[in-house]
C-alpha cells in the first residue's frame, strides 16, 4: 500500500483522511477495531497511520463502485455474534 496522490479530488482526499482520523479517535477511546489497524498505531504515529487508513478506505470505495455490492465489515459480524 502505497500513499494517496495529490492527483484527484482534494476535496474527497481531505474526506477520508478526516474519516480515518475519526476511526483512530474511536480506537484511543477503546472502541473494537481491526487488529491491522491497532498493529499500525502501535507501530506507526497517528498521522502516518490515518494516511494508510484513508488509502485503505479508497481503496475499498472504488472496488465497490467498480464492482458494484455491498460493503460487509468482518468487525461488525464479530461484534454481531
Amino acid at each position: 500500500m502505497g500513499r494517496i496522490s495529490k492527483m484527484g479530488n482534494p476535496v474527497l482526499r481531505s474526506l477520508l483522511v478526516v474519516g480515518a482520523s475519526a476511526v483512530i479517535q474511536h480506537a484511543r477511546r477503546g472502541a473494537k477495531v481491526s487488529a491491522w489497524l491497532t498493529e499500525l498505531l502501535r507501530r506507526r504515529s497517528y498521522k502516518v497511520a490515518a494516511i494508510a487508513l484513508a488509502n485503505k478506505m479508497a481503496r475499498i470505495v472504488w472496488a465497490l463502485l467498480v464492482r458494484g455490492g455491498q460493503f460487509h465489515s468482518t468487525a461488525n459480524e464479530a461484534m454481531a455474534a
